[in-house]
């Protein structure tokens, strides 16, 4: 099972970045990246709008 990620894994990353940055810079990494996120979703979802209302119009 070569090239999956599982859990253990995943904690282990976590467990590092969390040594490497500390508590409060880790929380507001994690902040940054959820911000990201939701921008990104926005954005998609407005280039979706334009699309959909000129198929309803013809």
């Amino acid at each position: 099972m070569e090239g999956k990620i599982g859990i253990v894994e995943i904690l282990f990353v976590v467990a590092i970045a969390l040594l490497l940055f500390g508590p409060s810079k880790f929380a507001s990494l994690g902040k940054s990246l959820g911000e990201g996120i939701r921008n990104f979703k926005t954005a998609v979802k407005t280039e979706e709008d334009p699309k959909k209302d000129e198929e309803k119009k013809s």
